[in-house]
């Protein structure tokens, strides 16, 4: 058990890429895409979990190669990078403090369906107990926060990921699709109805998450690895980009294996409570939630970092979590995140369209990539080679594509 602990430990940040990914958010779009297309999105999923994998690789040897972050190096080297790094740190920072007010009331809801479960005379005074969990959670992540130690936050993080995926996966073995349902779900279509496009739109903006690239070369910095650890960054990417795919597509196929064929759409993930009990049982629907609880928890931590290590990556380009900034911002981001369970309102469809915007800012992060690793005088001869290149141009035009298709989702 120790020798797995320490190999698990070694994928530190890779954790943290998945608690960027994987929020109640995302888990809110693959049981909403599961039960109301079944297996039909699946190559979205896929396409976005490689090119996640290849930007997360991409940025992670540029940070090896300079010893650099990302949004020092825009500014210091790119003709508009200090635009751009702007418009980066406003648009990644809004879309994920409201993905912070999502998750908090999402989580406190589950928490409160898990103890109604079992203790029903709560269900009068809910407004109360969920107000009383949402406030005792922020303030213990918030304490932890200040501790301000990178390796505690990792080993913190790969706690929460491995509940999520166990849960997950187990809960895979009680329902799940047909396995032709699986691989016609390889064959590229958007379904053409009414919210097929902002379901596509929202599955990148969850998956291609821009925080998670942006954050990466900060992140390593603060594992302290070197040029000399190349290959441990490249396998951590493979494991992050790999486990994305399977902890998410585990969701949609429960989603689809339960709700698809019965036409029970479902549009949040506590509506799981009344369709999923029947057909799976109190047992598996709680390790479903239990599952969906440890996915908002991992996704709390790195939601309130963003804006700070952001800011502080503009500024000076280190890893700073100890500072008197960032213990304001994340302390203001402690209290924002209390909003949803403090008026009460209903955090699902607010989650999906902030994962819709979350795309229109993923090009700019993939350009600006793209623009620094072929620069010689930054990378010298580790510049960039062509599969590299194809792959994140492909990326990056998959990123327009669906930036293009969320406007049309918006209209609509």
């Amino acid at each position: 058990m120790s020798a797995l602990i320490k190999i698990i430990l070694g994928f530190g940040p890779a954790f943290l890429a998945i608690g960027y990914t994987i929020g109640t958010g995302s888990v809110t779009a693959m049981i909403v895409a599961g039960s109301t297309f079944g297996m039909q999105l699946l190559w979205v999923l896929l396409l976005s979990c490689l090119f996640s994998g290849v930007l997360i690789y991409a940025y992670g040897n540029f940070a090896l190669v300079t010893g650099k972050t990302a949004l020092y190096s825009f500014k210091k080297h790119l003709r508009f990078g200090k635009l751009m790094a702007i418009m980066i740190i406003i648009g990644v920072s809004f879309g994920q403090w409201n993905s912070l007010m999502g998750i908090l009331g999402i989580s406190a809801n589950i928490l409160f369906e898990l103890i109604a479960m079992y203790f029903p005379s709560v269900i009068p005074h809910k407004y109360g107990v969920v107000l009383a969990i949402a406030i005792t959670v922020i303030s213990i992540m918030y304490a932890i926060l200040l501790i301000g130690k990178y390796s505690l936050f990792e080993k913190l993080l790969v706690i929460f990921v491995s509940c999520m995926g166990l849960s997950f996966i187990l809960s895979l073995f009680v329902v799940h699709p047909l396995p032709i349902e699986v691989v016609r779900g390889m064959v590229p279509i958007i379904p053409d109805v009414d919210g097929g496009k902002m379901m596509v739109a929202a599955f990148v903006g969850t998956t291609m998450a821009a925080a998670t690239f942006l954050s990466r070369p900060l992140f390593i910095q603060g594992k302290g690895w070197t040029i000399k650890d190349k290959v441990q960054q490249k396998n951590d990417a493979i494991v992050a980009a790999v486990l994305v795919f399977i902890i998410s597509a585990s969701v949609m196929a429960v989603a689809a294996g339960s709700l698809f064929h019965e036409g029970e759409r479902v549009t949040a993930v506590l509506d799981m409570v009344n369709v999923l009990e029947p057909i799976a049982g109190k047992t598996a629907l709680t390790i479903f939630f239990f599952g969906t609880l440890a996915a908002g928890l991992s996704s709390v931590f790195p939601c309130m970092l963003i804006a700070p290590l952001l800011i502080e990556d503009y500024r000076s380009g280190k890893l700073d979590t100890q500072s008197k900034q960032f213990r304001i911002i994340t302390g203001f981001a402690a209290i924002f995140a209390l909003t949803i369970p403090i008026f009460g309102f209903n955090p699902i469809k607010g989650q999906l369209l902030t994962q819709v915007f979350n795309v229109f800012v993923l090009p700019l992060v993939i350009l600006g990539i793209i623009l620094m690793i072929n620069n010689k005088k930054i990378m010298g001869e580790s510049v960039a080679g062509y599969l590299l290149n194809f792959i994140l141009g492909l990326a990056f035009l998959f990123s327009v594509l669906i930036s293009y298709t969320g406007i049309l989702a918006l209209l609509e």
